[in-house]
C-alpha cells in the first residue's frame, strides 16, 4: 500500500487493484478508526476523511498497517436490463479507439455483462466493469463542462450512467430513460455494489422524456409565507454546513462554500450556527416581505434598496442585522467583491432537511428546490438568541483583477507531473475563468501543467479544493458539490484554511498557488 497526502484532512491509501481496495475498504469499515469521519472507495484507493483535532496521518497510517487483510467478501445482488439510445457524441472516437465500427462497439457493449463494483463521483453513479477485456479507453482530454442525466458512458475500464446533469470527461456512447437516483425509492440508488446489468439497445428517442422542470416553492402548506422572490438573476440556493456520511454513496458535503460568511450570517440573527441561510451568487434578487422579519447578509458585500410601502427608497450596505415590514421590498444588487453573498432570517429559512440536511447539491441535485422567481419562503421555528446589534467589520474579499495568494498542500498525484510542471503550478499566476460553479472553478494560465505520466488515472476519491488537473493541463479546482470520485490527477489541494476565501475569488481574479507543505 502507498499513503498519498490528500489535503489538511485526507488520507489517501492506493491498493494493487480494485479487489485489495475493495476489502481494505470493508476491513475499515469494521475497524472504526478513532477520528475517522468518513470512508471512501474506488478503482484501486481508499480515502479517509479524518478530523485533525483528532487523529493524524501518521497514526492512521499505523492503524491501517497493523489490519489484517484478505479477500474482501463476495457481493451478490440483482440483475437490471437498461434501455439505451446509442447516440452519444462520443461513439465515434470510441470506435476509432477500439479500431472497430460503431455498430461493433454497440454490440459489444450490449453483449457484454457489466457488475457494479463501487459507486461514487455523484449519487447513483455506477462505476461497473465489464467481462469484455476489450472496454479500456481515455477520458477526454478535457471535461465537458455539462453531461445530460442519462449519459451513458465509458472511462478506463468502467462503464458508467450520469444520474444528474453534471461535469464529466467520461466517453459517452448514449442515453437511458431510466433513473438512477430517486430519493422517493426505498433504495434511493438503483445500482449499488454487487449488482450486474445488461445494456439493451433502442431507437425510441421519445422514451427518453421531457427534461425534469423544478418547481418555484419552497413552502409547506401550513407555514407562512414570509418573502416572496420577484426577481431572480440566477437560482439562489438555502445551504446549512452540509451532510457528512455519505460519499461512499456519490453524496458529497455540500453545504455553504464560504462556511465563515455563513456562520456569521447566523451568529448576528441569534440562530443556531447550521440554521439554513440564502446563498446567492453574484448578487441579483429583489424580495418582498409578507410578515415582519429581522434579516442579514453577509459574504460578498451588496449594495441594498429597501423599498417601503409609505417612505422614501433607502440605499444602504449590509454591515449589521436589519428589519423589513410587511410589503417591503429589498433589491440586492451584485457584489464589488467576492462572489458568494449569504441572507439570514431570525429563526431560519423552513426547509425540509435530505439526508441529514438542508443544503442544496447542486451537482446530486438533492436538497431543497433552487430559489428563482416567483418562489414563497416560509421561516422556521428554530431556539434562537438574541440578535446581535454590533456591526461586522467590512470585508475584504478580492474582486476581478486582485492576485490572491492560495495556500495549498502539494499531492497526492504529484508524481504525475514533470518538475517543470510542478514549478509551474506555484510560479505562475491563474485567471479564474468564468466557469464557475458549486462544482468548482476551471482556471487558465499561460503554461499548463506539464505531466509525465500519460495514462489513465484509475477513478479516485476527491475532496473539498482538490485541484484536478484534465489532460489538457489547465486545472479545475473543486469546491463544495465536487465530485466524490474523479479520473484526472490531482497535483494539490487547497488547504483548509482558505477554502472559504477559494470560493470567493471572482471571475477575472488571479490565483498564485503557496505551496505549505514543501519546497515546490
Amino acid at each position: 500500500m502507498r499513503f498519498l497526502t490528500a489535503g489538511s484532512d485526507g488520507l489517501l491509501v492506493e491498493t494493487e487493484d480494485l479487489e485489495q481496495a475493495l476489502a481494505l475498504f470493508e476491513r475499515l469499515q469494521g475497524a472504526a478508526l478513532p477520528g475517522c469521519l468518513e470512508l471512501v472507495p474506488a478503482a484501486r484507493t481508499v480515502m479517509l476523511r479524518f478530523d485533525p483535532l483528532l487523529t493524524d496521518i501518521a497514526t492512521l497510517r499505523a492503524s491501517i498497517e497493523a489490519l489484517p487483510l484478505g479477500r474482501g467478501t463476495a457481493r451478490e445482488g440483482e440483475t437490471f436490463e437498461i434501455t439505451v439510445v446509442y447516440d452519444g457524441e462520443d461513439l465515434a472516437d470510441v470506435a476509432q479507439i477500439l479500431k472497430c465500427s460503431v455498430d461493433e462497439v454497440i454490440r459489444r457493449h450490449t453483449a457484454a455483462l457489466h457488475t457494479v463494483a463501487f459507486t461514487g463521483f455523484a449519487p447513483g453513479f455506477a462505476y461497473m466493469t465489464s467481462d469484455d477485456p476489450s472496454f479500456d479507453v481515455p477520458r477526454r482530454r478535457s471535461p465537458r463542462v455539462r453531461i445530460p442525466a442519462g449519459s451513458v458512458a465509458l472511462a478506463g475500464k468502467f462503464s458508467g450512467i450520469y444520474p444528474a446533469e453534471s461535469p464529466g470527461g467520461w466517453q459517452l456512447l448514449g442515453r437511458t430513460p431510466m433513473k438512477m437516483w430517486d430519493l422517493s425509492r426505498a433504495r434511493p440508488a438503483l445500482l449499488v455494489p454487487g449488482d450486474q446489468v445488461r445494456f439493451r439497445q433502442i431507437h425510441d428517442t421519445a422514451a427518453l422524456g421531457a427534461p425534469h422542470v423544478e418547481m418555484p416553492s419552497q413552502t409547506h402548506s401550513d407555514a407562512a409565507v414570509v418573502l416572496t422572490v420577484q426577481r431572480a438573476d440566477r437560482p439562489a440556493l438555502l445551504q446549512d454546513a452540509g451532510r457528512t456520511g455519505h460519499a461512499a454513496l456519490g453524496v458529497s458535503r455540500s453545504g455553504a462554500l464560504d462556511l465563515a460568511s455563513f456562520h456569521a450570517a447566523n451568529d448576528m440573527l441569534g440562530n443556531a450556527r447550521n440554521t439554513p441561510a440564502l446563498e446567492i451568487m453574484f448578487g441579483g434578487i429583489t424580495l418582498t416581505c409578507v410578515e415582519p422579519v429581522t434579516l442579514a447578509l453577509t459574504g460578498a458585500p451588496c449594495s441594498m434598496l429597501l423599498t417601503s410601502g409609505d417612505g422614501p427608497e433607502i440605499r444602504f450596505q449590509p454591515s449589521a442585522s436589519f428589519a423589513l415590514d410587511a410589503g417591503d421590498t429589498l433589491a440586492i444588487g451584485a457584489p464589488a467583491q467576492g462572489m458568494v453573498s449569504y441572507l439570514g432570517i431570525r429563526g431560519g429559512f423552513l426547509a425540509e432537511p435530505v439526508m441529514g440536511s438542508a443544503s442544496r447539491d447542486s451537482l446530486a441535485g438533492i436538497g431543497p428546490e433552487p430559489v428563482v422567481t416567483g418562489s414563497c419562503l416560509s421561516v422556521g421555528q428554530q431556539a434562537r438568541r438574541a440578535v446581535d446589534p454590533l456591526p461586522l467589520p467590512a470585508p475584504q474579499l478580492p474582486a476581478s483583477g486582485d492576485i490572491v495568494d492560495i495556500d495549498v498542500i502539494i499531492g497526492p498525484r504529484d508524481d504525475w507531473f514533470t518538475e517543470a510542471g510542478l514549478r509551474t503550478l506555484t510560479s505562475q499566476d491563474w485567471r479564474v475563468t468564468p466557469e464557475v460553479s458549486r462544482v468548482g472553478k476551471r482556471l487558465a494560465g499561460p503554461s499548463p501543467l506539464e505531466r509525465h505520466d500519460a495514462t489513465e488515472l484509475p477513478s479516485e476519491p476527491t475532496v473539498p479544493g482538490a485541484i484536478q488537473v484534465p489532460h489538457s493541463g489547465q486545472p479545475v479546482v473543486f469546491l463544495a458539490d465536487h465530485p466524490v470520485t474523479g479520473g484526472y490527477p490531482v497535483i494539490a489541494v487547497v488547504a483548509r484554511h482558505h477554502l472559504d476565501l477559494m470560493a470567493q475569488v471572482p471571475p477575472g481574479a488571479l490565483i498564485r498557488f503557496r505551496s505549505i507543505n514543501g519546497d515546490r
